[in-house]
């Protein structure tokens, strides 16, 4: 029995932070997208962007969206996000934004308070994709 061989592209855009260790902004096998973990950080400065909590997420799913862009796609595809923070109790004000950033359905979710994350961001998001034929 023969096995079908998977095929997988490597998704890199400008427009989002280059990946900061052996691995890549996001990876497409099929129609699915694998979006590695992305914090606030600015794209062109390399830094963590230093303002509210509110644009931390937003920068999170703006760099969410460059990657899915790249992918030939778009947030709206997601069918699964894990997201970290360094503080549960700032759990609505994400869910407020998840809303105004992405349509119904929602996604399948999970949400951890993470004890530290990648450059003490306050906020880490990675996503699953899948594109429709």
């Amino acid at each position: 029995m023969q096995r079908a061989k998977m095929t997988k592209q490597i998704i890199k855009t400008e427009n989002a932070p280059s990946a900061i260790g052996p691995y890549n902004q996001a990876v497409k096998a099929s129609n699915t997208v694998y979006i590695s973990g992305q914090i606030p950080l600015d794209h062109a400065s390399g830094k963590l962007i230093d303002s509210s909590f509110s644009d931390q997420v937003n920068k999170v799913f703006d760099n969410l969206s460059a990657i899915a862009v790249a992918a030939d796609s778009d947030l709206n595809h997601a069918v699964k996000l894990t997201i970290y923070l360094s503080d549960l109790s700032k759990f609505g004000e994400v869910n407020s934004i998840m809303e105004a950033r992405m349509n119904a359905p929602y996604p399948a979710r999970v949400t951890i308070q993470a004890a530290k994350l990648p450059l003490d961001a306050e906020i880490e998001i990675d996503a699953i994709l899948v594109i429709p034929n």
